[in-house]
């Protein structure tokens, strides 16, 4: 029974045609994941060039004042990838990998972005997590909606009915056939992906897999719960292919303009304004007054005093930063929107499998909101730490030539994987089991 299924399925051209395009576009979605890591693999290469060139280069140029070379010197710290990352690409391609900062003020900094085509921006990269997500359901429901009602509008269920033990056990073996076949296609695909990217087999690929196959087998009990109320070909495909709709564009749309909605974020233009106000105000200011302020937040530099000239880069350097002390306020409420747009994403994902599986898919490619804040909590005491190494240097006015330039290399802030593995795969395995209960139950009594 399950060869005579198989080779019904296959005898039609199109659903070889069907699992081919599906095939050809997953795998030229990992070789488009695969270009975008090597770009980011150049960009690293590139930077940790770069930076010993110009470190050595202004070094040069301005020898005589440790003040004056910090003013230009920049320091990169890179958020690190694996190669996993290439499968979803996530927030990748619009937040940047690397930051390159100076000592000066970091909310002036801290958002600077890569320069990228607005166009492709919009349309965003291909990436297997898309084709898993979006275009997977897709063949299957091309697939499972007509397991009965073809039956039925062929006029062969009577025959089922007289041949068979159980017509059910049957409608369970067509669709078991289309699983293996749909399953058997996601399995190569991360095969070729594990050759392709040189992906780890460990549990974050794992964690990977069997999100896709909890996510897929999701939708073929949703098919089969749809079919069990055993209407015809059309309306079974109108009511899948609206939910499908639902699922992956008109719910997650919705939401996504209800968090932008529900958590307006204006201190991120505010955070800009007082930085910038905080740190040009000083320049009319008594210096004094400046540096007590600065004072007050590192008491460890009291014992340099205020040089009694018009200029001094002890007064500028914590003028620097008190731009960025009285835009701190805002900062910190802007941090605490974006954590509460996330968490209640998290929280209504749980509910609606497409967008669960994307911010899952997100984690575990280190490419979602939660890699790109800690990303910055990492790069804030970067910058923080390269501030606090500098300054006695600056306020001692050593000598440029007598440091070691050399030791400066690109830092890395590299996230680890902390998922529950109970509670994120929780919400596929209840969606499963009750649309698998209830469809046993329509298509027996129905």
């Amino acid at each position: 029974m399950f060869l005579l299924s198989l080779k019904n399925i296959l005898r039609n051209r199109s659903v070889i045609f069907a699992l081919l395009l599906l095939f050809v576009l997953g795998i030229t979605s990992v070789v488009i994941g695969r270009q975008f890591i090597q770009k980011q693999q150049r960009a690293i290469r590139q930077t940790t060039k770069f930076q010993q060139e110009q470190i050595d280069r202004n070094v040069t140029f301005f020898d005589k004042e440790m003040g004056l070379l910090l003013y230009y010197l920049k320091f990169s710290v890179v958020n690190n990838f694996e190669p996993i990352t290439a499968l979803s690409i996530g927030q990748r391609d619009v937040e940047p990998t690397i930051k390159s900062l100076t000592i000066r003020g970091l909310e002036a900094q801290v958002y600077d972005t890569d320069l990228n085509n607005p166009n492709n921006l919009l349309s965003g990269n291909l990436d297997l997590g898309f084709v898993i997500i979006y275009l997977f359901p897709l063949l299957i429901i091309s697939l499972s909606y007509t397991i009965y009602s073809e039956e039925v509008e062929l006029g062969t269920w009577s025959l089922v009915h007289v041949q068979t033990k159980s017509k059910h056990f049957f409608l369970v073996k067509k669709l078991f056939v289309i699983m293996m076949l749909v399953f058997l296609t996601l399995f190569v695909l991360l095969f070729f992906a594990v050759i392709i990217l040189d992906i780890l087999f460990d549990s974050r690929f794992l964690f990977f897999l069997i999100t896709s196959f909890l996510y897929l087998l999701f939708w073929f009990a949703l098919c089969f719960f749809i079919v069990s109320f055993k209407k015809n070909s059309s309306g079974n495909a109108i009511i899948l292919l609206s939910i499908w709709l639902c699922l992956t564009i008109l719910i997650p749309a919705f939401i996504n303009n209800y968090v932008i909605n529900k958590y307006p974020i204006p201190e991120a233009l505010s955070t800009l304004v007082k930085q910038r106000d905080g740190y040009h105000n000083k320049w009319d200011l008594d210096k004094k007054q400046t540096v007590e302020k600065f004072y007050e937040i590192y008491p460890q530099f009291r014992k340099y005093e205020l040089p009694d000239k018009t200029f001094s880069y002890f007064w500028y350097y914590g003028m620097q930063h008190m731009g960025d002390f009285e835009a701190q306020n805002d900062s910190k409420i802007m941090r605490q929107k974006i954590i509460e747009r996330q968490q209640f994403s998290n929280d209504f994902g749980m509910f609606i499998p497409s967008i669960h599986t994307q911010l899952l898919f997100n984690d575990i490619a280190l490419s979602g909101s939660e890699n790109q804040m800690q990303f910055l909590d990492y790069t804030r005491k970067f910058h923080e730490d390269l501030r606090l190494h500098f300054y006695p240097k600056i306020f001692e006015q050593l000598n440029v030539n007598e440091h070691d330039w050399k030791q400066y290399k690109v830092d890395y802030y590299n996230q680890r994987l902390n998922i529950n593995w109970f509670e994120s795969l929780l919400p596929f395995l209840v969606a499963i089991l009750i649309l698998t209960i209830c469809s046993i139950l329509f298509i027996r009594f129905n």
